[in-house]
């Protein structure tokens, strides 16, 4: 079995909040959970126990994909020092960086 997008495990924690504000027991809610997302009752049983924790909906990102670019080497052992020292991925230095360049450039068009 394949393992969720981040965008799935968000859709169903939000759909775990709605089932929870429906339904009183919590074996209703399972078995609600095993049905509409199609998981195991073990796995329905974490995203309402997580669920119960969330103060509101999770955000639904967009779904990743692999991008290859070539960077200088220095460039890469920077980022890859940024990276460490922020607590940040890659991934999402280079997606900030691009979308403020994006930002920027849609306000001179």
């Amino acid at each position: 079995m394949r393992r969720a997008t981040a965008a799935e495990k968000a859709g169903r924690l939000n759909h775990a909040r709605q089932v929870l504000s429906r339904l009183e027991r919590l074996s209703e809610a399972v078995e609600r959970m095993v049905q509409d997302c199609d998981a195991s009752r073990r796995q329905a049983y974490r995203y309402l126990q997580h669920a119960r924790g969330l103060t509101a909906p999770v955000a639904v990102s967009d779904a990743k994909v692999a991008f290859t670019v070539k960077l200088s080497r220095s460039l890469v052992q920077r980022l890859r020092r940024y990276a460490s020292s922020s607590d940040l991925t890659l991934s999402e230095i280079v997606s900030r960086a691009v979308v403020v360049l994006l930002d920027r450039e849609r306000g001179r068009v």
